[in-house]
Parts: structure tokens; sequence; C-alpha cells
């Protein structure tokens, strides 16, 4: 129901930009630019009430999201990225921003990961890591929104070849929002995410975390520990 209740406002907020959702995609999308959608982002938790599930929206222009909204609608919040600014409003129309925590150290930082998604791997990589502090969440957008708020500094995700794995619709929307609020999310290399392939599929580690400036030590440091203990 709320892909086509999306569907049908975007075409009738603009009728020629193509729409990718979750629900129907075909592979080989070849558009300059596209509306990208998930309408629901954490569908396990949907189903088992923890509320950790969200609503992603999000413009592309030539592979790269650069505009996007993130609805959770156990928190009412709506999270938004114009292009320039990031807020978070209500239904009341409060208008809050985010307040990312300072952390630096991944000793200082709570880290959050995947509720459902059973990753040995992954957390053999986060307990050597030695974080302050791990917890579980369904849904990117509500990882994401967990940083902005400053509850969690960092998550990983990890999928392998051969594994199930996030896709395009899954970081568009948190991305965009949280990487102009300041954060940053790349690959463990400090790579920017390839939106667009074929697949759509966003495989590898990933790592988002609350300081962009910041981010490319924090890579570093967790590479080195990964290929210290030949995770990977």
């Amino acid at each position: 129901m709320s892909h086509e209740l999306i569907v049908e406002g975007l075409t009738k907020l603009d009728s020629v930009i193509p729409i990718v959702s979750e629900e129907g995609f075909q592979e080989d999308v070849t558009f300059e630019n596209f509306w990208i959608v998930d309408p629901l982002d954490g569908t396990k938790d949907f189903v088992q009430g923890t509320g950790h599930f969200a609503v992603h929206l999000a413009l592309n222009y030539k592979n790269k999201p650069f505009m996007g909204i993130v609805l959770i609608p156990s928190k009412n919040e709506l999270w938004i990225s114009n292009g320039k600014n990031v807020w978070c409003e209500n239904k009341k129309g409060f208008k809050k921003l985010p307040d990312m925590s300072n952390s630096k150290e991944l000793s200082d930082m709570t880290v959050i990961t995947s509720r459902n998604h059973n990753n040995r791997l992954l957390q053999k990589i986060i307990e050597k890591i030695d974080f302050k502090k791990s917890i579980c969440m369904g849904s990117i957008g509500c990882k994401i929104a967990s940083i902005l708020r400053g509850e969690a500094d960092i998550y990983i995700s990890l999928s392998l070849p051969g594994q199930s794995a996030p896709k395009d619709w899954d970081f568009a929307a948190p991305e965009v929002i949280f990487t102009q609020a300041g954060g940053a999310i790349t690959n463990l290399d400090n790579k920017d995410l390839v939106y667009g392939k074929p697949d759509m599929r966003q495989e590898g580690l990933i790592i988002a975390s609350n300081n962009k400036i910041n981010h490319e030590k924090i890579c570093l440091e967790i590479k080195k520990i990964i290929q210290d203990n030949n995770f990977l």
C-alpha cells in the first residue's frame, strides 16, 4: 500500500522523473536522474513490532543521491535533506537539527549493527575492535537516525559475495541526510558508495561514522584490525 501511495504522489509531483522502487525493481536502470524508494525498510522489524522500520525516498542524479527523506513512524520523525540543509520534524511541525556526538576514538564509540542479519564474521570484527558499547537495530534509516540523534556513533555493515546485501534504496536516502549533516558513509577503503550498478547491491564492508573529518582515520584503524586478524 505505501508503495502505491508514494508512486502516486511522486507521479503527481512530476510525471517525467522515473521511479525506482524495491517493489517491482527491474535491473539495468539507466536513467540519469530518478526517485529511489524503499516503502518499508526493516520489514522483519515491522512484522516483529519493534518499531525499527522506516520509509526511504531519495532523488538521485547521475547515480548519486542529493535529496532525501527518512520517515520513522515509531519515533514521529521525518528526517529531511533538501540538498543543502538537514533537519528533522514531527507531525506538529516541530523541527530539530542533528545532534551527533563528538566521539573520535573507536574505544569511546557506540557501534550499531543489524538486528535480524546474524553475521558471525562481523560480530568477530566488532568484538576485536572493542567498542565502548554495541547495540542492534533494524532498518538502515533507523540506524543512521540513531547516530544523527547522538545515541550511537558508528554503523558497520558487512555483506560478502553470495550473501544477501543491502541495495541502493536501503542506503540512498540515509546517506544523503547523514553526509549533509556532517557524517560519512564509505567502504572500508574510504571510497564513496557506488550507486546504479545493475543489481543495485551494496556489498562489502560499509562504515558510517559521526564525523567526516575523522572518518578516514576510523577506516584505517578498522582496516588494520581486520588485516592483523585475517578476517577478510
